[in-house]
């Protein structure tokens, strides 16, 4: 479903993704973990082309991203992003903000696109909010309704850029467990996160990246209990002994 070869990102002198090779299967839910600034939401964000690349390819379900113009919004509207800051539209109510891109984007018609909504939104926990505007909801909620946002358009994809690290403590499971019922019916995901525990519970691989590179490539019970380069030991005795 996703296919990554190659690729080289610089942001000036800085090389941030250095030589990345990764292939993501139908289905496959792919978390990406490691240190700050080890290019994690930088990979994820080439991927539906927020960022561009300095040299090698990225294919989705077989077709190469487009450049720019109407063949990347195509494809962009296959690939769901939900983000850490949300991006829900202030003026616009949750509906509003849930339908918008469907009948825009895919000319759905709109009371079609008002009931897929609102059976959307009662998925992810948050119909009875449908009324209301993102101010008027928690941070959990809010990113459900991104998630439910991103479901609207029938993508292929999922990327997930760090969904629960603006949220507070007690609002991280609400948002975890919506992920995790979406990677248990089978959406293909990559998701870049700290949770330790949905990698370990949700995941199909663990994608350990560090200073740019992919360093460790591996099932989450192989990761957690055995990680093979000393850079990962380091990283989780950090972690799961915080």
């Amino acid at each position: 479903m996703i296919s990554i070869k190659g690729v080289d990102k610089h942001f000036g002198e800085l090389h941030v993704l250095k030589n990345i090779n990764l292939e993501v299967d139908r289905g496959q839910v792919v978390v990406v973990l490691g240190p700050s600034g080890s290019g994690k939401s930088t990979l994820c964000r080439t991927i539906n082309r927020l960022e561009t690349v300095d040299s090698g390819t990225i294919e989705i379900d077989g077709e190469q991203l487009p450049a720019e113009g109407r063949k990347l919004a195509q494809l962009r509207s296959d690939v769901g992003m939900v983000f850490q800051s949300f991006n829900l539209f202030a003026h616009k109510t949750i509906l509003e903000n849930v339908t918008l891109a469907p009948v825009k984007v895919r000319k759905t018609d709109k009371a079609k696109a008002r009931e897929k909504a609102m059976a959307l939104l009662e998925r992810v926990g948050v119909a009875n909010q449908a009324e209301k505007y993102p101010a008027q909801l928690s941070g959990g909620q809010q990113q459900r309704v991104a998630i439910a946002r991103s479901l609207a358009m029938d993508p292929k994809v999922i990327l997930f850029d760090e969904p629960t690290s603006a949220l507070d403590p007690e609002m991280v499971n609400e948002v975890l467990a919506v992920m995790t019922s979406l990677a248990s019916e089978g959406m293909t995901m990559v998701v870049v996160t700290h949770e330790m525990g949905f990698a370990r519970r949700a995941a199909d691989r663990v994608v350990f990246m560090a200073e740019g590179a992919i360093v460790e490539d591996a099932p989450p019970a192989e990761f957690f209990d055995n990680p093979r380069s000393e850079r990962a030991k380091d990283f989780l005795g950090k972690i799961l002994n915080h």
